[in-house]
């Protein structure tokens, strides 16, 4: 998952304040240790919410630690070294299995001893995305904000080619085959049959995508999400939305295939004005503002016909991120005015105003400060009822292993090599065995 990290590690360090971790934390080390990942914009919204934190608590001397490798893995490493990090970003689909090896603290006693903060903060949380971190029975992390994802469109191309725009509400959805024709009618090739301009691009992780198209046909990716011991990879609903999405590229031509992008990225099309809609999520949005002569908005995922026989809004994924607090950790109760700080409504209305990120609070989306910071952005509504109509990825231990799976069988789907219909047989008893031990 390109953006945060995990998938492809992260490792660029975007402020002077941040450091790689120390040889060890020591024992008179009385420093608020805070670890994360990040790309160099990310890092200094992140280090702007590390200071104006310091200026309210001086007493709380914070250290910023970026990973530089796999979080889950450096995670794993410093803490059975000893040297766990009070404060830890927490992905979504990984920090069960650390809060299933008793890594991460569970918050709700701390809740439970901050009353007025608890109320308010459930007052003003999207139920979505709290919930996400909920496993267990525990609370494991607050969401720090919001990575969904959506379509970015181009809409000089769209006005050239005399072409609606797609819709700018997740309650008001498009088809799959209103999605299709479009690509289709923006899909624009060279005399010689070369593709000079495509219809849709993938610039996120397609097996991910993929997946993300198979629950807007109705079917989420399992149930129950949280603990699930089987997965719709068999369900026919979800398994025609993976199909529809493989088919754009190998059937339908109005999306690349991979040997289409060894000269130029998925994101490089779209800069370049060489792709009338891309499928990505906030992380994007920085990158296309600041492309010269790309002139886009935003807008919603299609749906396929059983979700619509259903009635469904769109659904977007996710993939948030949070704060977690380790269950070592030395500065428990500095780590919680940390947390609250910067998953509260302060640090939330900080990431709102950065551009860089969807904040999780209510107020802080609503607030003035978001509405600037994407003043081209006519379709605002993508964005603010985008947490509120997210489907979030299956919470379980054993994700890394369901993830392995799922990329290695949902490839050769992808490539046109095999239907979706094989990933019945192919896909869905390997994960049902790995969940069993779960």
């Amino acid at each position: 998952m390109q953006r945060r990290g995990f998938l492809r590690g992260a490792g660029l360090l975007g402020a002077a304040a941040l450091a790689p971790w120390p040889a060890g934390c020591t024992a008179d080390d009385d420093a608020l240790t805070f670890f994360f990942a990040a790309n160099p914009e990310e890092a200094d919204t992140r280090m702007r919410i590390v200071t104006a934190f310091q200026r309210e608590h001086p007493d709380i001397r914070v250290r910023t630690v970026l990973a530089g490798g796999d979080p889950t893995q450096l995670i794993s490493t410093f803490c059975a070294g000893g040297r766990c990090p009070d404060v830890l970003m927490a992905w979504e689909f990984n920090y069960a299995g650390l809060a299933d090896r008793g890594v991460l603290a569970d918050l709700n006693p701390l809740l439970d001893a901050d009353p007025e903060f608890a109320a308010a903060l459930h007052a003003d949380s999207i139920p979505a995305l709290y919930e996400t971190f909920g496993f267990n029975g525990g609370q494991y992390a607050f969401p720090e904000q919001w990575s969904g994802a959506f379509l970015f469109y181009n809409t000089r191309l769209f006005a050239e080619a005399g072409v609606p725009p797609p819709p700018g509400r997740w309650d008001r959805p498009w088809t799959f085959d209103q999605f299709l024709d479009t690509a289709t009618a923006l899909t624009r090739r060279a005399p010689n049959g070369r593709t000079t301009q495509w219809g849709f691009v993938d610039t996120w992780s397609p097996p991910y995508t993929a997946a993300v198209f198979g629950m807007n046909n109705g079917t989420p990716w399992a149930v129950p999400r949280f603990n699930p011991t089987h997965m719709n990879f068999d369900d026919d609903a979800f398994l025609d939305g993976i199909q529809f999405y493989a088919d754009l590229a190998n059937i339908h031509r109005v999306a690349p295939a991979a040997s289409d992008t060894q000269a130029i990225s998925t994101m490089g099309l779209f800069t370049a004005g060489q792709a009338a809609m891309a499928f990505g999520g906030h992380w994007r949005y920085q990158t296309f503002v600041q492309a010269e002569d790309l002139d886009f908005d935003v807008a919603v995922l299609p749906t396929g016909p059983a979700a619509a026989a259903k009635g469904m809004a769109a659904r977007s994924a996710i993939g948030s991120t949070g704060l977690s607090i380790a269950a070592t950790s030395r500065h428990r109760q500095q780590a919680w005015e940390f947390v609250k700080y910067a998953a509260g409504p302060v640090g939330q209305s900080l990431i709102g105003e950065s551009g860089l990120f969807v904040p999780v609070l209510k107020s802080a989306i609503s607030a003035p400060g978001f509405t600037e910071a994407h003043a081209g952005i006519t379709n605002l509504a993508v964005l603010t009822g985008g947490p509120s109509h997210s489907e979030g990825l299956p919470i379980t231990p054993e994700w890394q292993k369901v993830h392995a799976l799922m990329d290695r069988a949902i490839g050769p789907v992808l490539r046109g090599k095999r239907p979706a219909a094989s990933l019945k047989t192919g896909l869905t008893p390997q994960i049902d065995e790995v969940l069993a031990t779960a």
